[in-house]
């Protein structure tokens, strides 16, 4: 049997998304390090204690020619509550990727949902292949807000009956909707997550166009913020040439 459900849990309602980094080890030089040690063996070891700035020329190289495997030596672990939609996008990405997600098994979900905000573009037009999206009229905004948050209510009402009569915890989450927030641990390393960016994230500078859900595209741009301060001259390389990874 289940624990009993938390009578004091309140639904909220998010627009936004979080995105932290808890550790990383990643820097410029380490790109630099694995790539010279084809030529220089051990010396290359010197590159630790360098200024990256003075071989910025190399990551460059390394960039636009696509020798992809000096930019794998680091790493970096982020912290993400988000909708569970955009986990479902998000795990699609397997190559250099490690991933903890919270468990509908093992602890009472929380009533936080996701209800998109105004600036959110809401309608699709065209066809497939060829297709934008607008911003809606504000009777779709209103319409959106107010029929997703009584449809999450519903589910999580049905949610925490079962579980109140004893329902196994990963049978009671069946009726939960993919708009609820959950968090998870995702570990990457440079390499990994150029790829990640450059199909889920717009860039004026992208060589090839990419068409990604806001909702996965607002993570990945936390994510490439907190990277461009670790690595600024690999991510200055990774938007000079097109944003496609190495």
């Amino acid at each position: 049997m289940s624990d009993t459900p938390a009578e004091n849990a309140k639904p909220s309602f998010r627009s936004d998304v979080t995105v932290e980094l808890v550790k990383h080890s990643a820097a410029d030089s380490d790109v630099l390090w694995a790539a010279r040690v084809s030529t220089a063996g051990e010396q290359s070891l010197d590159e630790l204690s360098k200024d990256p700035e003075r071989s910025k020329g190399l990551i460059n190289f390394l960039m636009r020619d696509r020798h992809g495997s000096p930019f794998e030596h680091n790493s970096m672990t982020f912290f993400i509550s988000a909708p569970i939609l955009v986990f479902r996008e998000f795990m699609r990405h397997r190559a250099g990727w490690s991933y903890n997600e919270e468990s509908g098994r093992y602890r009472e979900l929380q009533p936080v949902f996701y209800v998109p905000g105004e600036d959110r573009k809401l309608v699709q037009q065209g066809r497939p292949g060829k297709y934008e999206f607008v911003t809606g009229t504000p009777e779709q905004h209103e319409l959106t807000g107010r029929v997703m948050e009584d449809a999450y209510l519903r589910a999580y009402e049905a949610y925490q009956e079962m579980l109140a009569a004893g329902v196994a915890r990963e049978v009671a989450r069946s009726v939960l909707p993919v708009g609820l927030f959950s968090s998870m641990y995702a570990t990457c390393n440079a390499r990994s997550l150029m790829h990640f960016l450059g199909l889920r994230t717009q860039h004026e500078q992208a060589k090839v166009p990419s068409f990604p859900q806001r909702e996965i595209e607002m993570v990945g741009e936390r994510m490439e913020a907190h990277w461009a301060r670790l690595m600024p001259l690999t991510h200055a390389a990774f938007n000079a040439n097109g944003r496609i990874a190495p």
